[in-house]
């Protein structure tokens, strides 16, 4: 296999079950070009010292995908344990997978076309809850607005709340059922932020700082992910793309302590 240009990356903490699930996903995709990276930050044992875990692995390895375990301590917050991971990413993008997503075989392909068309600094498949298949809410959808065109920067803040109903329970999908795509087609639209599955352009993200603000937070916060996409998009755009292919697991979360909001509390997003 020629050099893999997609390393996705996992960061995991007492999800043994959903990370074995997540890895299947990864297992089965079409795009080849890729190699994974799980870094654990589990209270005991690590979530991916189970049978099923490396069984997936060595699924991955012999299939030409590179796959590392390793544990990352002591737990130093979520914004921390990212900038860990993208300093150990040489790959020219960098998938950053939640470790309760599974992504149907044609994700990353999809997602890896997408981006190098755009050319924007990111492209993220919002995650659907399917327990939410029968809940339609089509006034979420009305803020859907497709990238026609190039992808073009955005300054975007906390009060800019119009689009986040996108990714509300199974609208994803419902998006999709709507657009009708044809197979093999895509679209790109335009997002607030997206959570779970988002793959970026490494060097662009190294560029505008990554993470590197995880040192002025406490070890409890979440929205780490909006900060790193916000300066993305300030700079370089970025987009939702359709169809996601993202399933969320819908396991409790393991970040229940959401007082400190990244945005809130770091001077540049907060203004």
């Amino acid at each position: 296999m020629t050099d893999p240009d997609v390393d996705v990356v996992i960061p995991t903490r007492n999800r043994p079950v959903e990370l074995a699930t997540t890895l299947a996903g990864l297992a089965a995709q079409t795009h080849e070009r890729f190699r994974v990276l799980v870094s654990d930050q589990s209270d005991d044992g690590p979530s991916y010292d189970t049978p099923p875990a490396r069984s997936l692995a060595r699924v991955l390895t012999l299939g030409g995908r590179e796959t590392r375990f390793v544990r990352h301590l002591p737990r130093l917050g979520l914004a921390e344990h990212r900038a860990y991971l993208l300093s150990e990413s040489t790959a020219a993008y960098v998938l950053f997978l939640d470790d309760d997503v599974w992504l149907e075989p044609a994700a990353l392909a999809r997602m890896r076309a997408a981006i190098g068309t755009l050319g924007c600094g990111f492209v993220g498949a919002a995650v659907q809850g399917l327990s939410y298949v029968d809940d339609e809410r089509p006034w979420q959808l009305e803020p859907y607005e497709e990238w026609l065109g190039p992808v073009r920067p955005e300054r975007l803040t906390r009060g800019d709340h119009d689009r986040v109903s996108l990714h509300s329970a199974a609208n994803p999908y419902h998006l999709e059922r709507r657009l009708n795509l044809a197979p093999g087609e895509w679209r790109a639209y335009k997002v607030a932020w997206v959570g779970g599955c988002v793959l970026y352009d490494r060097a662009k993200l190294v560029e505008c700082g990554g993470f590197d603000f995880w040192p002025d937070l406490p070890v409890d916060h979440a929205g780490e992910d909006v900060g790193a996409q916000w300066r993305v998009m300030a700079r370089y755009g970025g987009a939702g793309v359709l169809p996601t292919g993202a399933i969320h697991l819908e396991s409790p979360t393991t970040v229940p302590d959401r007082q400190v909001e990244v945005t809130e509390v770091i001077g540049e997003f907060a203004s």
